[in-house]
C-alpha cells in the first residue's frame, strides 16, 4: 500500500518508482497454498509462554484514541477520500465501510486543494511505532481480519515510517475484493524520499477458505535479516535479504485501510466499483528477544 511515490517510471501501476530504481535479490516465495482455518483465533497465551511480551493491542471495544485517522485522499490513483464516518465500531468490532457518496474534500492530508470525490471509506495509523532493534530483535505484528469484497475493493493491513519509505514499508495483507481466497504480502524501501528501489518483493498467497466469509489470523515476524508471514498461525512466506536490513532499527506505525480502486485492483472504472466492508477484530503487537 503506498504512501506516496515518484512518477518517473510507470512500468509498475500502483507501485510507482523512481528513475534510479535498482532491483535488489531476495529469497522470497513466489506463492503458497496454506491451510487456513475459518473463524481462527490467535493463542495469545503459547506465544507468550515461547517468549513473546505483548507491547500494544487495540480490541475495538472503546474509542480510536490509539490511533490517527486518516483525512483527505489517498495515492495509487485510488478513488476515495478517506474520512473518520466510514469508521464504525460495534460490539468490539471495527468496520470500515467503503460507500458510493459524492463529497469534496482534500487532495492529499498534505495538500488542502480540494478535490471532488465519489467514494468514501477509512484508514487509520497507530500512534505507536515500533522497531526491530537491538532491543526488541524480534516484532510480530498481529491483527485478525474479515476482508471486503467487491470490484474494486482493496483491504489492507500493512506498517512504514516517514519519511516514505526510507524507514520501509511491509504489507502483511492486501487483497483484491474479486478473489476470495487470494492476498499478497511485500515490502519497499527506498534510501530517498518518495523513491522506491525495492522491486518484485510481492508474494501471492491463496488460502484454502475464503478470506472474506470468515475470520483469519493475519501475522509478520520481522527480524534484521528477514520478514515471516504467518496465517492462521502457518508460515506462509519468508523473505530475507535485499534491502530488508535496512528496516532495522527504523520505525514504523502500523496502519489498515480499505482503498478503492487504483491499480492493485486494475483501475476499474467507478460505475463497476461494488462497494464493500472490511472488518477487523483486534490487532497487536508482541516483541521477543
Amino acid at each position: 500500500m503506498l504512501v506516496c511515490c515518484k512518477k518517473e517510471n510507470n512500468k509498475f501501476p500502483f507501485k510507482s518508482y523512481g528513475s534510479d530504481a535498482k532491483t535488489h535479490s531476495v529469497s522470497t516465495d513466489q506463492g503458497a497454498t496454506s491451510v487456513s482455518v475459518c473463524n481462527y483465533d490467535l493463542n495469545e497465551a503459547a506465544l507468550i509462554s515461547a517468549g513473546w511480551t505483548k507491547r500494544w493491542e487495540d480490541d475495538f471495544s472503546g474509542g480510536l484514541d490509539k490511533w490517527d485517522i486518516w483525512k483527505g485522499g489517498a495515492y495509487n490513483y485510488e478513488l476515495q477520500h478517506y474520512q473518520a464516518a466510514n469508521l464504525q465500531m460495534s460490539n468490539g468490532i471495527l468496520s470500515i465501510v467503503a460507500k458510493r457518496e459524492n463529497v469534496t474534500g482534500a487532495t492529499l492530508p498534505t495538500n488542502p486543494t480540494l478535490k471532488s470525490y465519489e467514494f468514501t471509506s477509512g484508514r487509520i495509523e497507530s500512534k505507536t511505532h515500533f522497531s526491530a532493534s537491538s532491543a526488541t530483535p524480534k516484532v510480530r505484528m498481529v491483527a485478525r481480519l474479515k476482508l471486503a469484497s467487491g470490484t474494486g475493493m482493496w483491504p489492507a493491513f500493512w506498517s512504514y515510517g516517514d519519511p516514505w519509505p526510507t524507514h520501509g514499508e511491509i504489507d502483511i495483507m492486501e487483497a483484491r475484493g474479486t478473489q476470495p481466497n487470494n492476498y499478497e504480502t511485500a515490502f519497499w524501501y527506498g534510501r530517498k524520499a518518495g523513491v522506491n528501489t525495492a522491486t518484485n518483493t510481492a508474494t501471492t498467497i491463496t488460502s484454502e477458505v475464503s478470506l472474506m466469509e470468515c475470520w483469519h489470523v493475519y501475522e509478520v515476524i520481522w527480524q534484521k535479516n528477514s520478514l515471516t508471514f504467518l496465517l492462521d498461525g502457518s508460515v506462509v512466506a519468508t523473505k530475507t535479504g535485499g534491502v530488508i536490513p535496512n528496516f532495522y532499527r527504523k520505525s514504523q506505525r502500523v496502519t489498515l485501510n480499505l482503498a478503492i480502486g487504483g491499480g492493485f485492483t486494475g483501475y476499474p472504472n467507478s460505475a463497476d466499483v461494488q462497494t464493500g466492508t472490511f472488518e477487523i477484530d483486534w490487532v497487536k503487537v508482541f516483541t521477543a528477544k
